[in-house]
């Protein structure tokens, strides 16, 4: 199995099971897979962690999203509010489905900006979908209001999130829905995977319908069973599944190791008079995976990511100028670069991105740099690093 390697022993043996069960069932013996469903296992380990009534495991991150917003009767022309600074994916589930991606700018905390989502806000709009970018959170007590108020759903995209918390709760457990992924670049992987999360039980009934090619799961026979409306084939593998059941079990750990060689890292930098930090909303607590920063200028920063880079700072992010995470280079949902052709209402009710205003994210996103906290540091090698980092901006400074 490639990649397997990378895992500890509690991996290992949990895939180990789902490999034997197999065997005896291509000879056989079934035995329900000798009790070895991996898929339940974790969604029971997640509903508890989470502190929420279900959960549906999915193939991945962006499969959640878009089960997600299918399960809520989300479709065509209906409008989804998302920000500016995010991964690709948001819009793509968005897309998928028919609906129409609406992008609106960032704040301080580099995630929706509450005030922008007020402005944004339609007869079509029927989801706000902030994304918990690089381990910390939106200001949900003010989404939460503002959705209250015109009675939209709030969809917390939490992938790059997982184990942080607002107000006691866990991240992606506050809204009507919450979605993580397990890809491999994840605070906790499956190698590749992704979840939904909700208290609403219909929510849940339509996820995981819809996410089997729409039959009801009501009893042991799936040829027999019913197809109470059209779906599509978003399941997560018991394979992957076997390495979340062992990787849920150190989520806890995995975020203290980050939360050490973050505050490492911010004590050193903290000595840098220009170097400024992310707002977290109050009562929020991060998942502790990047340590995000703020130079004086985009110019300052974009030069000081290139000297970190040559000096061996490696894992040191410039959002502003990259493919995947930030609205300037996504021509090809600008320019509505399609394979086939996309619904009428997209092609129709799409805001002309080419034309929009998104200062306020540039603003913030333009001066930002996002450092990476690996686990794999020891302490004197995040130690050496934070010096390093703090004497490069304290002299470009």
């Amino acid at each position: 199995m490639p990649g397997f390697e990378l895992f500890g022993d509690k991996e290992k043996a949990e895939v180990e099971k789902v490999l034997d069960t197999g065997v005896l069932m291509r000879y056989g013996f079934d035995g329900m897979r000798d009790g070895q469903w991996k898929a339940k296992e974790l969604e029971v380990a997640l509903a508890k962690r989470m502190s929420v009534g279900h959960v549906h495991l999915l193939s991945s991150g962006t499969a959640a999203l878009t089960v997600a917003l299918a399960s809520a009767g989300i479709g065509a022309g209906d409008e989804v509010i998302m920000p500016t600074f995010t991964f690709v994916a948001s819009f793509e589930s968005i897309l998928a489905i028919g609906a129409i991606p609406v992008l609106v700018d960032v704040d301080d905390t580099l995630t929706l900006d509450p005030w922008a989502v007020e402005q944004a806000i339609t007869d079509k709009t029927k989801v706000v979908m902030p994304v918990h970018m690089c381990g910390s959170m939106a200001d949900l007590g003010a989404l939460q209001a503002i959705c209250q108020k015109h009675k939209l759903l709030l969809l917390e995209d939490a992938c790059q999130a997982i184990g942080g918390s607002y107000n006691g709760k866990p991240l992606g457990s506050i809204g009507d829905l919450g979605c993580f992924s397990f890809d491999y670049v994840k605070t906790i992987t499956c190698g590749e995977g992704g979840a939904m999360i909700t208290n609403n039980k219909t929510y849940y009934e339509n996820a995981h319908k819809y996410s089997d090619h729409g039959h009801d799961h009501i009893g042991n026979d799936r040829g027999a069973e019913q197809h109470p409306f059209l779906g599509y084939n978003f399941r997560i593998s018991e394979l992957n599944a076997a390495v979340g059941c062992a990787q849920i079990t150190r989520l806890d750990e995995f975020i203290e190791i980050q939360k050490k060689h973050y505050t490492i890292l911010r004590k050193a930098l903290t000595k840098v008079p220009q170097v400024t930090f992310r707002r977290v909303p109050e009562g929020g607590v991060e998942n502790y995976s990047f340590l995000n920063f703020f130079l004086p200028t985009q110019e300052i920063t974009r030069k000081a990511h290139k000297i970190l880079d040559e000096n061996g700072i490696d894992a040191c992010f410039y959002w502003f100028d990259n493919n995947w995470h930030y609205y300037r280079k996504w021509q090809h949902l600008t320019n509505l670069e399609s394979l086939g052709k996309l619904p009428l209402e997209v092609r129709q009710g799409l805001p002309d991105y080419s034309k929009t205003d998104f200062s306020r994210s540039d603003h913030w996103v333009g001066r930002t740099i996002s450092c990476l906290i690996k686990l794999s540091w020891t302490e004197e090698e995040a130690e050496k690093r934070a010096q390093k980092m703090a004497s490069i901006l304290q002299e470009l400074l």
